[in-house]
């Protein structure tokens, strides 16, 4: 790891790291090891819960530095609705989708250290597009979505299944750029 920088992305996610690269942060990587929690009826608690857990196992590690811990779900009918493990399950949730509208959440916890996080949760609603089965294969085949919230990433070829969004595309990727760089300046790291 290099010592150099002051903050930890505590996150495997691909997206959340091209999200502070793109900012122009300096940043480690550092993957929590805790157990997630799900709560089936509530994403927000869920979300909220999950990226409060990982921001602890961070701070206890790393007491010294500046960290973001995140977790983005998805909320469609009143449910979470759990990442695919599977094409079959990942095929199963996009259908799901099809000419429907589901809720994008992600919660932020930011650090100072030896502090609690401030915790941030973006809300960002998406509309998809009437798919039809041969789109879903294409897509399923094309783009990997297994362990991804929803079954797709927007920033890979996401917006073709899209109709429509409110709301931050990077929250969609899972890390809302705007509260993000907001607390980045305001603790001197951008």
């Amino acid at each position: 790891m290099d010592m150099q920088s002051k903050l930890i992305l505590a996150s495997a996610s691909a997206r959340r790291r091209k999200i502070l690269t793109a900012l122009g942060v300096a940043f480690d990587v550092v993957i929590p090891e805790v157990e997630e929690v799900q709560y089936a009826l509530d994403a927000r608690r869920t979300a909220h819960e999950n990226a409060a857990r990982k921001s602890a196992w961070c701070r206890a590690r790393h007491p010294q530095r500046y960290s973001l811990a995140a977790d983005t779900l998805i909320e469609f009918e009143g449910r979470c609705i759990n990442k695919p493990q599977t094409p079959e399950a990942a095929l199963a949730i996009l259908q799901m989708f099809s000419g429907k509208t589901h809720r994008v959440y992600t919660a932020v916890a930011m650090a100072h250290p030896r502090a609690d996080p401030e915790l941030v949760l973006a809300e960002s609603v998406v509309r998809f597009r009437s798919l039809n089965e041969d789109e879903i294969r294409a897509y399923v085949a094309r783009v990997n979505p297994i362990d991804r919230a929803g079954a797709y990433d927007i920033d890979a070829l996401g917006d073709t299944l899209m109709e429509s969004y409110t709301g931050s595309r990077t929250n969609i990727m899972g890390l809302p750029e705007e509260p993000v760089a907001g607390w980045l300046k305001r603790e001197g790291l951008l």
